[in-house]
C-alpha cells in the first residue's frame, strides 16, 4: 500500500513541474514589466543576448499575431484534455508526463497573459530570433518530449529503435 502511494506520488511530480513553470514565468515577466520600460533591452552578452521588453500579441515566437481568442481556446482545450485524461496520463511513461507537464505549464503561463491584457509578454532575445520567454521555452521542451517519445517509442515486441 505505502508502495503505490509513493508511485502515485511520484508520478504527480511531472504535473507540478507545470506548475513551477507557470509561477518561475510569471514572476519573471512581473519582474520584467516593473522593472523595465516597454520596448526597453539591456544587454547580458553584448551583441548576443538581451533582455528585451516586448508585448506579442501572436504565438510563440510572435507567429499567428493577433489571434487572442483561438490561443485561449487552444489552451482551455488542452486544460480540459489534460484533467479529462489525468489518470490516463499518471499511467504513461516519464517522458509523456514531463512533456504534458511542460506544455501545460507554458500553456497556462501565456493564457494567463492573453487573459490579463491580450499579450503576451515577451524577454529573452538573442537578436537572431524573435522575442520570446520561459513560457515558450517549456511549450516547445515539452512538445519536443512528446514527439521524441512518440517517435521512438517501442512496443514490448520491438528490437530496434525505429518501431
Amino acid at each position: 500500500m505505502l508502495m503505490k502511494k509513493i508511485d502515485l506520488e511520484a508520478r504527480q511530480v511531472p504535473f507540478g513541474l507545470g506548475i513551477i513553470i507557470f509561477i518561475i514565468d510569471q514572476l519573471v515577466k512581473s519582474y520584467v514589466t516593473a522593472s523595465m520600460q516597454l520596448g526597453q533591452s539591456v544587454p547580458v552578452i553584448k551583441d548576443v543576448f538581451y533582455i528585451t521588453y516586448v508585448l506579442n500579441p501572436g504565438a510563440a515566437f510572435g507567429i499567428f499575431e493577433h489571434q487572442r481568442l483561438f490561443f485561449i481556446i487552444v489552451a482551455l482545450v488542452l486544460l480540459g484534455a489534460v484533467l479529462y485524461f489525468r489518470k490516463k496520463l499518471l499511467q504513461e511513461n516519464y517522458m509523456i508526463q514531463y512533456g504534458v507537464g511542460l506544455l501545460l505549464g507554458g500553456a497556462i503561463g501565456n493564457l494567463y497573459d492573453r487573459l490579463q491584457n491580450g499579450l503576451v509578454v515577451d524577454f529573452f532575445d538573442f537578436r537572431f530570433w524573435p522575442v520570446f520567454n520561459i513560457a515558450d521555452v517549456a511549450i516547445c521542451l515539452g512538445a519536443a518530449l512528446i514527439m521524441i517519445d512518440i517517435c521512438f517509442r517501442r512496443d514490448g515486441n520491438d528490437t530496434d529503435i525505429q518501431g
